[in-house]
């Protein structure tokens, strides 16, 4: 057996010897390099991707309008003063909670998994496509948005739970912008006319009224020409604007510090019983060897 490999080690080192064969093998060796240093995956990167900003799976009519809105953006100066139009393009990232008030106290897997409910689908095109553009000047909001097929419904259609989803980000992007982060108290959407797959449609909202923490804003979503009404959100929809360090930060340091109680508590008695266990072994074994002792003596 001994002799058989070793026939076999010199045979591959005299083909690795040829010139032909090493050619090829660096060829193959510099290839498999160049593949692995550009399959590297999107977690590797340093810099998030942000998702509004266009990809190779929107249509000419999303590119249209994209490039219409973008057009009345604001210009960054290099004196670092805005210039130009009145509407502001919002960044879309796939992860909030990381950066989110509370998110600190909960746990690192949590932190590592968790990822924005519309932002949660590596294929492009395949579900939520949409840029949010926004017009503090006029409290207006504008989203263009391209369902992929992830979001069927009715035969050939949105899903209406999409709709509502979009709806939700729309009009809660603009309250947050609006006020403080908010929570959606309460959202009455009237369905007019289904929406095609594949198709893109305007998402607009509007503030109608400010009371306190709660603020009113109103939203529709219609062909891109504005001909079709296909869902609205009638003037009924409340924010309630939610402190999340009073709220949220005390329930997560109160849960934590019972956890922790908790894992102490078991950890002590653990090592209590241990302790226990180990000591009744110990005297057993003594005991056992006196007794053979005596017995040897007697």
């Amino acid at each position: 057996m001994t002799m058989s490999l070793g026939r076999l080690f010199k045979g591959f080192q005299s083909l690795t010897s040829l010139p032909a064969v090493r050619t090829q093998l660096s060829h193959r060796s510099s290839c498999v390099s160049f593949r692995t240093n550009v399959a590297l995956p999107s977690p590797f990167s340093s810099k998030p991707r942000d998702f509004s900003l266009p990809n190779s799976s929107w249509g000419p009519e999303m590119m249209q309008l994209y490039e219409h809105y973008n057009s009345q953006c604001a210009v960054e100066t290099e004196d670092g003063e805005k210039q130009g139009g009145t509407w502001t393009r919002l960044p879309s990232y796939n992860r909030s909670l990381k950066y989110a008030t509370g998110g600190v106290y909960l746990s690192k897997i949590i932190q590592s998994k968790a990822r924005l409910f519309t932002r949660n689908i590596r294929d492009t095109g395949a579900a939520f496509e949409y840029v949010l553009f926004v017009n503090k000047e006029e409290d207006r909001c504008v989203c263009i948005f391209q369902a992929g097929h992830l979001l069927e419904g009715p035969p050939g259609h949105v899903h209406g739970g999409a709709i509502a989803t979009m709806i939700d980000t729309v009009t809660g992007t603009h309250a947050s912008l609006l006020s403080a982060p908010v929570m959606t108290a309460n959202l009455n959407i009237n369905y007019r006319n289904p929406i095609p797959l594949g198709s893109t449609v305007l998402i607009e909202s509007c503030l109608d009224a400010k009371e306190g923490r709660k603020t009113f804003i109103s939203c529709k979503v219609s062909s891109t020409d504005g001909s079709k009404l296909h869902t609205e959100a009638t003037g009924n929809v409340h924010f309630y604007a939610h402190n999340l360090s009073d709220g949220t930060c005390v329930k997560a340091r109160s849960y934590i510090c019972s956890l922790t109680f908790c894992i102490v508590t078991i950890l002590f008695c653990s090592f209590f019983v241990v302790v226990v266990v180990f000591h009744s072994s110990c005297a057993a074994l003594f005991l056992s060897i006196n007794v053979s002792h005596l017995l040897r003596r007697g």
